[in-house]
């Protein structure tokens, strides 16, 4: 059968339904008519459900339908479960008390076999609150003081083993099979870049025990991704708003930095915010979401070449399915919910269903179903969720009455390999070619297609060479920087721009801290942008010298230079 989907409604209560096709409430959980279930934690393996109602942090095993314990933890917010399902951390807020002095432990880990708390800690931020481990269990870890500190076998009287770099803020441990490896971020100061390094446990000695080190100036924080075969990470590199008072956003790149030690910077066809990247449960390939609106879509091989581009739409999420095979692309919050699900395997358009005021989306662990959410407090109105099929068909939807509340839904999760892939099958419509749109749903705003719909010049599927693809990047790119150029100077208010979207004439000319380097830079660009003059002027029909032609032919050669400098190569 399908998962079951709990649903913690703050009016309802919290209660379990039947996954598709039933939709009924299920019997092996009793429903808690508590209006107070705001934390709720399912096992990785999906067989434990935890949830606090205000009172007590209860445990349940779904296949029995057991309650296995009960914690006196009223005030929990934030609860999960160690992988392989011996240990429960609970996290309440910290206070401190009233004369000022230091505030009781309110990190907990609890061992589910006994029901003893094995330790307690002090942690103030909810932000990472909860410790990682290893999928087996051998190891644990938490940030603490700017270092981070290592568990073994779920012993958390000792620590094993310390990471201690200046101020290591952020860390990610690999998924898989040991030997564990462990990504950590720290961020630059005093004119010295931000950099992450991989790590495999527990070799931290030195500078030479590092597999790889990436470097960055831009970078006040960055989000980093493991797949899920542990040989690579991306890193979303951000900068915050500026310091100057510049009024612009910040600005993201992409960089790839594989265990083997190369890294990359993943180029973007079009500039603006990067709203989501995602792996392939396949680890070989990423799909990343970026651009100003209309976003532009593209997946990415491990050599960071594209290997399809989804054209532009009104999106801002990526999501494959726990099998690889279909991936949703969405545009949730301050877009109106359009879903685009392709077959990741045939580049085919499945279906584009539209779940307007979606705060939450999630597959189903069967890689057929989805679930799309509106939650609270995210949105207090219009509350609750829709079981979708891959088609685009609903096959259930629940809302609640307009004084109630949902909180929170979530699958009940089930190992890897319970649920093999099964082929799409979508029904074609009547006349349809397979790879065209009904001609309804094409968009009327000059949105790029994705690449197997663009007309192909001269009839035939011809593969395009990779110099022409080259070349069309480049034209796209222009084109794109001349429309935004356009837009910017009479916004109108259809144009939906994401907050942390940099307007592009404001942002300061960027500094990589050497001066020398600076000047380089500067130059180069002061010589392309004259060189983009000359071409205008081509193209006006101008009739250009000798050593004006040889300057247009130096173009390349110019940016690959400006792209070393930039990079830092």
């Amino acid at each position: 059968g399908t998962p079951a989907v709990p649903l913690p409604a703050g009016s309802e209560g919290l209660y379990m339904v039947n996954g598709p096709p039933s939709f009924t409430e299920s019997t092996a959980f009793q429903r808690d008519s508590g209006k107070n279930c705001k934390a709720v934690a399912f096992s990785k393996d999906g067989s434990l459900f935890a949830w606090c109602n205000g009172q007590k942090v209860n445990v349940v095993n779904i296949t029995r339908a057991e309650l296995l314990h009960s914690f006196d933890l009223p005030k929990t917010v934030c609860l999960e479960f160690s992988p392989k399902n011996n240990v429960l951390a609970t996290w309440q807020a910290y206070t401190t008390a009233k004369d000022g002095t230091a505030g009781v432990p309110n990190l907990q880990l609890h061992d589910l076999r006994t029901g003893k708390c094995l330790k307690s800690f002090i942690q103030k931020k909810m932000q990472n609150w909860c410790p990682c481990w290893a999928d087996d269990e051998s190891i644990c870890a938490r940030n603490v003081n700017n270092e981070v500190h290592f568990f073994e076998n779920n012993n958390f009287n000792t620590i094993a083993n310390k990471l201690h770099l200046q101020k290591v803020s952020d860390f990610v441990l690999s998924p898989g099979a040991q030997p564990t490896k462990v990504a950590v971020y720290v961020p630059g100061s005093k004119g010295a870049p931000s950099f992450v390094r991989l790590y495999q446990y527990p070799n931290f000695g030195g500078p030479q025990s590092a597999l790889a080190n990436k470097s960055f100036f831009k970078a006040d924080k960055v989000t980093m991704l493991w797949n899920k075969k542990a040989t690579a990470v991306l890193v979303v590199a951000s900068t915050e708003v500026d310091k100057s008072g510049a009024s612009y956003y910040g600005e993201q790149t992409l960089h790839y930095v594989a265990a083997s030690g190369e890294s990359a910077v993943v180029q973007l066809p079009k500039s603006g915010p990067i709203y989501d990247v995602a792996w392939s449960p396949n680890s070989v390939e990423f799909c990343a979401v970026y651009g100003f609106m209309p976003a532009k879509a593209t997946v990415f091989n491990l050599k960071c070449d594209p290997v399809f581009d989804f054209g532009t739409g009104p999106r801002n999420a990526a999501y494959y399915s726990p099998q690889g095979h279909v991936l949703v692309l969405a545009g949730f919050g301050n877009l109106r919910g359009q879903m685009e699900v392709w077959d990741v395997r045939s580049y085919r358009l499945l279906s584009k269903p539209v779940a307007a005021d979606s705060t939450y989306f999630a597959w189903c662990p069967d890689g057929e179903h989805m679930v799309t959410a509106t939650c609270a407090p995210r949105l207090r109105v219009g509350n609750g969720y829709k079981v979708w099929h891959c088609t685009g068909r609903v096959l259930h939807a629940h809302e609640v009455p307009g004084e109630q509340e949902v909180w929170q839904v979530c699958w009940q999760p089930f190992p890897d390999g319970v649920f093999p892939e099964r082929a799409v099958r979508c029904p074609a419509l009547p006349g349809e070619a397979p790879h065209s749109l009904p001609p309804c749903q094409i968009p009327p705003h000059e949105d790029e297609p994705p690449q197997n719909m663009k007309p192909q010049l001269g009839g035939g599927d011809k593969p395009v060479s990779k110099t022409a693809l080259k070349n069309q990047r480049k034209h796209e790119a222009k084109k794109a920087a001349k429309q935004e150029a356009k837009a910017d100077a009479h916004q109108g208010p259809a144009q939906v721009k994401p907050p942390q979207s940099a307007q592009q004439n404001t942002v300061p000319a960027m500094t990589t801290g050497d001066p020398e380097l600076d000047k380089k830079i500067k130059n180069l660009k002061k010589k392309l942008k004259a060189i983009e003059q000359l071409k205008e002027q081509a193209a006006a029909g101008k009739q250009l010298e000798k050593n004006q032609v040889e300057k247009i032919q130096k173009e390349a050669a110019l940016l690959k230079e400006l792209e070393d400098l930039e990079l830092g190569v």
